[in-house]
């Protein structure tokens, strides 16, 4: 099941977003109110942090440690999903589903009214999201419903229904930055859980490291830098794992971007550092079972 909390890797993640929106020149994913959302005392104390755990202090070294560890993943990933649900979106009036959605910042920026945003997420980590739109005076859009769901006590499936989300309608599902803390059987319930909510042609999109080969060192780097943050990685699945867990759910692989196609899609030619992590690969798919819940 998707993660109760935000964890300390999502803020890094957030955080680097945030920087990227504000100081790259050719930006792969512009998130430009992730600071915003995160705040300035917020966004100084992870800064402060960064500097003080993993790098020199120099601002070459900050730089290279965001750029290598923790914002490829996220940038790519957004820039693929959101990429995707706009060209589902041309379809007419939609439901998207963030699951765990943190500091996702898509439904103030979306300007498609047709898209119904519900965002999922562990009702803590809700609540202080709520409480910085409140300080924020951002009014929230009326096609945005927040969903908070306590895991131990129900299920996605019961949170959504109750929030007014419709099986029936076409959805798009993204489940992002989950998969590299579960086994396959548990992310595999999750999935189950999105096609019991899909009607026929919905969209689902994630990301998922790969299991075994030989990689960079960084990829274990970043593995180890999780691990003392108090997260542990699962090692990843293969492809094949991947597509007979979609296949029996009901879903068709669509599109499936490799690493090396990560990285000719959104970094070849960058001079920053940037490049795209050597085990991670993002996939869509369309359910076409059309089975709806019941």
């Amino acid at each position: 099941m998707i993660q109760n909390q935000e964890s300390q890797t999502a803020k890094l993640c957030a955080f680097a977003r945030a920087w990227h929106s504000h100081t790259a020149g050719y930006k792969i994913f512009d998130d430009y109110l992730a600071y915003d959302l995160m705040g300035w005392e917020t966004y100084e104390d992870i800064k402060e942090e960064i500097r003080r755990q993993y790098t020199d202090g120099s601002r070459v070294g900050f730089e290279h440690f965001l750029n290598t560890y923790f914002a490829p993943i996220p940038l790519a990933r957004l820039r693929f999903t959101e990429n995707r649900l706009r060209l589902f979106a041309e379809t007419g009036p939609i439901q998207y589903v963030i699951c765990g959605a943190g500091a996702d910042s898509f439904s103030f920026r979306n300007r498609n009214p047709e898209i119904s945003v519900f965002e999922v997420d562990h009702p803590d980590t809700q609540r202080y999201k709520l409480r910085r739109i409140r300080e924020l005076d951002w009014s929230v859009p009326r096609n945005v419903h927040f969903v908070p769901v306590d895991f131990e006590r129900e299920t996605m499936i019961q949170g959504l229904l109750r929030a007014g989300f419709r099986p029936e309608a076409p959805s798009f599902f993204s489940i992002l930055g989950v998969s590299y803390y579960l086994t396959l059987p548990v992310f595999t319930n999750t999935l189950e859980q999105i096609a019991a909510l899909s009607s026929l042609g919905s969209v689902l999109v994630f990301d998922f490291p790969i299991k075994g080969g030989t990689y960079p060192k960084r990829v274990q780097e970043l593995e180890d830098i999780t691990l003392r943050l108090g997260e542990q990685m699962q090692g990843g699945f293969t492809y094949n794992e991947v597509s007979r867990a979609l296949y029996r759910l009901g879903f068709q692989i669509d599109t499936y971007l490799t690493p090396e196609r990560v990285q000719k899609a959104y970094f070849e030619g960058r001079a920053d550092g940037l490049t795209a992590f050597e085990n991670v690969s993002l996939l869509s798919a369309v359910y076409t079972n059309g089975r709806s819940y019941e």
